[in-house]
């Protein structure tokens, strides 16, 4: 449970200069169940920005606990609350990320009991080992993945990966390709855009990897790459279309990449964060030679 509240209700505006507008099962979000109708009808007429409003008549209203979603009215968080909010995939022994894939492995290089040979009575330690492929878990790309000149882990600023601006793209339920038309709306320049799909819900399970996957159009990539997005994330499979019919073209991570856009796959817990007002980071350490590598993906939200 998040604490956070919308209101689902019926509306009737009327404007002082004539003329009105009614809506039917509008949802917004609400700083709690007990707000008043006059409250409601305020933050509906700030939400959609209208002007000369005379009257706003409420009905059939009900508050239902549920995640906010983005309005004007209501602030994602109250002052001096400062909250980190995981964003990747626990890595474990025998995960599976991508089908088919080789799975991780982790084991002991050192034990504690066989330290305790090496050091003085009571002092022991434990070095774990991990053999893993760099596509495993929440993970990000960067150019040289796709391009053999391009810069790997070590060539990408920390600024292109950390404490970036965040904004979540909503994507509809039922949506497969993510295109200019859906990301069109949205003031990404110098952001991290993350795509909120809910497709995470699969992660382990076969339907991961199933027909339906969302997934970013090679149109959107291209609108967001002269958009100026930072860096893209999404929480499916891949950020590109990986059916058989894509014919295996990656148009989402050529153009991204070719761009110096890194991108970010197998994001998880999305639906915590608000649409904007939270910082973005997913740094993998500087391992040269490696184009991908696995990620701790967190959010900073500071009221």
């Amino acid at each position: 449970m998040t604490g956070e509240h919308r209101a689902v209700f019926d509306a009737e505006v009327r404007f002082a200069n004539g003329g009105g507008l009614r809506t039917e099962g509008f949802r917004l979000d609400v700083p709690g169940p007990e707000i008043t109708d006059d409250e409601l009808a305020a933050l509906l007429v700030r939400h959609l920005g209208l002007l000369m409003v005379g009257e706003v008549r409420i009905s059939n209203r009900t508050v239902v606990a549920e995640p906010h979603k983005g309005g004007r009215g209501v602030a994602a968080a109250a002052p001096g609350t400062r909250r980190l909010v995981e964003l990747s995939h626990v890595v474990t022994d025998g995960m599976v990320t991508l089908p088919g894939w080789p799975e991780p492995r982790i084991t002991d290089w050192l034990t504690r009991e066989s330290s305790r040979e090496r050091y003085a009575p009571g002092v022991e330690f434990h070095v774990g080992r991990i053999d893993m492929i760099a596509n495993t878990g929440t993970y990000v790309d960067t150019p040289s993945h796709r391009f053999a000149d391009g810069p790997d882990l070590t060539g990408i600023p920390l600024d292109r990966l950390a404490d970036l601006p965040g904004l979540v793209v909503r994507v509809p339920a039922g949506t497969r390709a993510v295109d200019r038309l859906l990301l069109a709306p949205y003031e990404v320049a110098g952001r991290a855009v993350l795509l909120h799909t809910g497709w995470d819900a699969r992660f382990g399970t076969d339907g991961y990897a199933g027909p339906e996957a969302p997934y970013l159009s090679g149109d959107g990539a291209d609108w967001l790459v002269g958009a100026g997005a930072a860096l893209v994330g999404i929480d499916s499979i891949n950020i590109d279309d990986m059916t058989p019919a894509a014919a295996g073209e990656r148009p989402a991570h050529s153009a991204l990449l070719a761009a110096g856009v890194p991108i970010v796959e197998h994001l998880t817990g999305l639906d915590a964060l608000p649409p904007t007002g939270f910082r973005f980071t997913a740094a993998p350490p500087r391992v040269a030679g490696m184009g991908t590598f696995p990620v701790r993906a967190f959010a900073v939200l500071d009221g």
